[in-house]
């Protein structure tokens, strides 16, 4: 069965900024694509996109996993395609991590989806949104609040 996890953003965080959150979807990006995953980041457009797989080269050497944008690097991808709404994630992702908006219809290729529920209320609503169709398509949804020392 599909699950769909959203991640709790504390208000006093360092996920609740947007920097914060885009520093921890790299963690978890990292994370997953080490247990093996193939992962898919889901960014709001080419700019975000763009912005994100900037990121991943800021990491430390050690830290490095090799990332590409949709439509860019080998031919079968490497453990982590950051996309955007309007293109099409590879055939062989598992996971999804979505950083959009508004955008899910992407998710239901996938087995396993990880969301966001931020502080502000206008993002928060979004997030119900979300989960609501995420219900709709079937996932099993459960969240988890971000932990942080």
């Amino acid at each position: 069965m599909a699950t769909a996890t959203f991640y709790i953003v504390q208000p006093d965080s360092p996920q609740a900024t947007e920097s914060g959150l885009a520093d921890y979807a790299l963690f978890l990006s990292q994370h997953f694509a080490r247990q093996g995953a193939k992962v898919y980041l889901q960014c709001n457009d080419k700019a975000h996109a763009e912005q994100m797989a900037e990121r991943f080269w800021q990491v430390d050497a050690t830290d490095f996993i090799a990332h590409n944008l949709v439509g860019e690097g080998p031919r079968y991808g490497t453990a982590i395609e950051i996309g955007h709404c309007g293109v099409k994630p590879t055939w062989n992702r598992q996971l999804a991590i979505n950083l959009a908006d508004n955008h899910t219809t992407f998710a239901k290729a996938f087995a396993e989806v990880v969301d966001f529920v931020p502080n502000e209320e206008n993002a928060k609503q979004r997030a119900r949104e979300r989960y609501k169709l995420y219900r709709q398509a079937g996932y099993q949804l459960q969240t988890i609040e971000i932990q942080y020392p």
